[in-house]
């Protein structure tokens, strides 16, 4: 048996040494070391590391939702970042925010600031500026922090819909004061539209309203006949006229016998120095004291006829009082 022949070994160049091969490593080591740390200086001076900030502190009840890097929003607009969080003596957390020196303009000193949380989404803290005006945020500032949370609502939400439900559900009874006052305006209405219209409505039926119309029917009818009989051709006033009347033309009559009495009673004094004729003229004065004495009581029961005949005939006065002259 033969033995075949080994085959001969030949030598490439992929057998040769690279050269500077430690050299080159340590380049690219270099350049991956360059690019990492000029990643991280990027994200740094990206995270505001570099720039002049300005510390506020948020006290909030409990950080359920608040995470370090998240930022505290004005208008939309990222003002802020949240760089650490503690829990103090007291219970409360602090919320310490970073606020970079330019933005610190947009707050203020009467700024509010919000810690929201919805139903779905993440918690957001917002600033809220009214008065752009006021004195500017001092640093180290600390405000507290108003909470809106959305799920903190839903108990009290329910309730509310529970008892607007039962309300609801009270009113639309059937023996609801709702569905009472609906009956009652329903038939206010429609004495409304009845025969006698507001009328009828306002006194609480037809024959009511009926009656009133009849009661004024009736007044009418007597305040006519009144001012008929008062006022009208040979009423109460034409009679009460030619009464008057006759009584200024008794009364006229009186004014002259009393003038004629006081023209006597004046002779009477005149003649007083001559006995005779004093005699004389008493004699003759008595006769006609006599006569107007008479005249007198006469004119006075014409009067007072008179006077009875006007308060018989007239309504009003009864006590009339007659002075003579």
């Amino acid at each position: 048996m033969q033995s075949q022949p080994e085959p001969a070994t030949t030598s490439g160049p992929a057998d040769k040494p690279i050269a500077h091969v430690e050299f080159k490593a340590m380049v690219l080591l270099a350049l991956m070391l360059t690019l990492v740390c000029g990643f991280i200086l990027y994200v740094m001076v990206a995270r505001g590391v570099f720039e002049n900030t300005q510390r506020l502190v948020l006290i909030a009840d409990d950080s359920e939702g608040i995470i370090v890097g998240m930022d505290l929003t004005f208008s939309g607009f990222p003002v802020g970042r949240v760089q650490r969080i503690e829990l103090a003596e007291d219970g409360k957390v602090h919320i310490l925010v970073d606020i970079p020196n330019k933005d610190v303009r947009w707050l203020r000193s009467s700024s509010v600031f919000t810690m929201e949380r919805g139903v779905v989404g993440d918690t957001r803290l917002r600033a809220y500026t009214g008065v752009m005006s006021d004195p500017p945020l001092p640093p180290g500032a600390q405000r507290t922090v108003l909470r809106g949370d959305a799920t903190a609502e839903f108990p009290q939400l329910v309730a509310t819909a529970r008892d607007l439900l039962a309300n609801l559900s009270n009113m639309t009874a059937a023996d609801s004061s709702l569905n009472a006052s609906l009956g009652n305006l329903r038939t206010t209405t429609e004495r409304l539209n009845g025969r006698y219209g507001v009328l009828g409505g306002v006194l609480g039926g037809d024959d009511n309203a009926r009656k009133i119309i009849t009661t004024l029917d009736r007044t009418n009818a007597l305040l006519a006949k009144a001012d008929e009989r008062v006022f009208g051709k040979q009423g109460v006033m034409d009679e009460t006229q030619a009464a008057i009347r006759q009584l200024n033309a008794i009364l006229s009559d009186t004014r002259a016998s009393l003038q004629r009495v006081d023209a006597i009673l004046a002779d009477a004094q005149v003649i007083s120095a001559d006995t005779k004729a004093v005699s004389a003229n008493a004699k003759l004065a008595t006769t006609d004291l006599g006569a107007l004495r008479k005249e007198v009581d006469t004119s006075l029961r014409r009067v007072t006829q008179l006077v009875d005949e006007i308060n018989r005939k007239w309504p009003f006065a009864r006590d009339t009082e007659i002075k003579l002259p």
